[in-house]
């Protein structure tokens, strides 16, 4: 479970109304609106990274199609013991894609600093 941490020390500081719409924006833009959260985050570490990335959506999407279609390959061949050369190379190129974009994925997050 979660460690409860009791945070004993209060910081305040001040804002024009022009930053505070800055503020808001940056946080809308990462789907937050927890604003201590928020700027206990920024102050200590200087940056927040959005894990909500499209393409990592997209790749467990097709992991998943590609898991239940190979799942539901294996079971008619062991029950019927017909494999079709169509269903082979349809899973190739599920496999290929998925190497494709996790790639392309781990590329674009190698290039985060």
């Amino acid at each position: 479970m979660f460690e409860k941490r009791e945070r004993e020390v209060q910081l305040k500081f001040r804002v024009t109304p022009e930053e505070r719409q800055i503020i808001e924006r940056k946080m809308a833009l990462l789907g937050t609106s927890n604003m201590a959260a928020y700027l206990r985050k920024m102050a200590i570490d200087g940056y927040i990274i959005n894990l909500e990335v499209p393409e990592l959506r997209d790749l467990i999407s097709l992991l998943r199609r590609s898991s239940n279609n190979l799942n539901q390959l294996t079971k008619r061949v062991h029950k019927t013991g017909r494999f079709y050369a169509e269903d082979l190379e349809d899973l190739r190129q599920n496999f290929d894609r998925l190497w494709d974009m996790a790639d392309k994925l781990l590329k674009g997050l190698a290039k985060i600093k």
